[in-house]
């Protein structure tokens, strides 16, 4: 596979979402693994069945939709339940994703995961963009979106890899504290650079 990949990341609330949405618009083809994280569970699909053979109809909405908070209740807490979902899913998630970025047809190929370190998937990048912020902006960012708990959102935060380890880990980093124009035109300048890593493979 000639294509060249960026792998690019960030911790919940960091605007790792407003990011690849900037790529997009750069014409670039974004491989979003939250996307088919989500298309893996979706009615009538293989693994949605297997998550109520295994854990009740209890994980189902009225509309026959997975209820994800009522599922990430029940694995937060319990780390038999956590891997068994982790060994269903992640193969699943990785074989779509593998075919998609293969298909890819743009300059270069962006492979968006906020588990891109914890599961691996750097593997498969040329490069990888991690998107951060401070703890704090985490925080206040996600609880004005999603409407929940700092608490909650605190505990997600220390479920996912340091902040200080994703930044050992990642080719380039994109400090996202400041305004949407300012995100803006830093990612510009790590996008030219980008085009000719991907120009000289």
């Amino acid at each position: 596979m000639a294509q060249w990949i960026l792998g690019l990341t960030g911790g919940i609330g960091a605007g790792k979402t407003a990011v690849s949405n900037a790529l997009a618009d750069k014409g670039i083809c974004i491989v979003d693994a939250d996307v088919i994280a989500r298309e893996v569970v979706a009615p009538n699909s293989d693994g949605l069945q297997a998550i109520i053979d295994k854990f009740g109809r209890d994980m189902l909405q009225s509309d026959g939709m997975l209820n994800r908070a009522a599922l990430r209740e029940l694995i937060f807490s319990n780390e038999a339940h956590k891997s068994w979902l982790n060994n269903l899913l992640h193969p699943m998630i990785r074989e779509t994703i593998l075919s998609q970025l293969s298909s890819a047809n743009s300059s270069y190929v962006v492979l968006s995961a906020p588990l891109l370190f914890e599961n691996q998937l750097d593997a498969l990048c040329n490069h990888t963009l991690l998107v951060d912020v401070s703890e704090e902006i985490q925080i206040h960012r996600t609880t004005q979106r999603d409407k929940v708990s700092s608490a909650h959102i605190k505990q997600i935060i220390t479920a996912q890899m340091p902040r200080q380890e994703k930044c050992n880990k990642a080719d380039s980093i994109l400090d996202n504290s400041g305004s949407l124009t300012q995100m803006h035109s830093k990612l510009e300048v790590l996008h030219q650079g980008f085009l000719k890593q991907a120009q000289s493979l």
